[in-house]
């Protein structure tokens, strides 16, 4: 399958290995990743705080970059991401004028997929020969347990990667506080839901907390490191492109 990368900004800029992953994985799969080179910020940020105009051009380069891929499949490692393509993106062109834009983004956003799902719904794996020996506890991010609706298919592929022990996380389904700029704009609350998500995964004893979105990472690993828990912070793509 020809499966064109939707790195995303957040991963481009600061978490490469996210996205190098994916593409790793993809290939030992068996398929030919692409990488559309036009691609930017998909607009998430400006929708979330209210610059839909400004979005609007965001999502026209988004969808020309992708439809020019000629690509089956669009894959990203970021339910966040995906979310905004899905749920934003055709709300955004319409709210614009532009009902061809909107369809072409809903065209696009049928065949663009948070990696877990992708691996799962679409390729109809979940052992995807991973090996990764640590203690490891899952996060499940907001936007893809709640927007995307991906469940336990994370932890059905964890679940099968060699060497690997999954802690379940207490209170998983709590968000991790960071929300963009929620984070920003309600530090004192957004602090507050961090110290408890801290405190889940530190009861697990876990070497190692994964989750499919670089952005709730960032957050909890820069709560851990400033605690200097000694717990990791792993981006389920890395961990499933471990390889023996």
């Amino acid at each position: 399958m020809r499966i064109a990368l939707f790195a995303t900004c957040l991963a481009d800029a600061m978490f490469p290995p996210a996205a190098i992953a994916t593409v790793r994985l993809l290939e030992r799969l068996g398929h030919h990743v692409v990488f559309p080179k036009d691609q930017t910020c998909c607009g998430q940020m400006h929708v979330n705080t209210g610059y839909l105009k400004e979005a609007t051009a965001l999502v026209r380069n988004h969808v020309e970059a992708f439809e020019s891929a000629n690509c089956e499949a669009v894959v990203a490692p970021s339910g966040s991401c995906v979310g905004s393509a899905r749920h934003q993106h055709a709300m955004v062109a319409r709210r614009a004028g532009d009902e061809t834009l909107a369809t072409r983004a809903e065209n696009l956003a049928a065949k663009t997929y948070e990696l877990s799902e992708f691996l799962i719904d679409v390729l109809g794996v979940d052992d995807v020969g991973a090996y990764y020996p640590h203690r490891v506890t899952y996060h499940p991010t907001c936007h893809s347990l709640r927007m995307l609706g991906v469940g336990d298919k994370p932890l059905r592929l964890l679940r099968n990667v060699g060497g690997l022990t999954l802690v379940p996380l207490p209170e998983a389904e709590s968000c991790c506080g960071f929300g963009g700029t929620f984070a920003i704009k309600n530090a004192d609350t957004s602090t507050a839901m961090l110290a408890d998500k801290m405190a889940h995964v530190l009861e697990t004893d876990a070497e190692v907390c994964s989750a499919g979105d670089s952005s709730c990472l960032m957050h909890i690993g820069g709560g851990l490191s400033r605690l200097r828990a000694g717990v990791r912070t792993v981006h389920l793509a890395e961990i499933l492109a471990a390889h023996p």
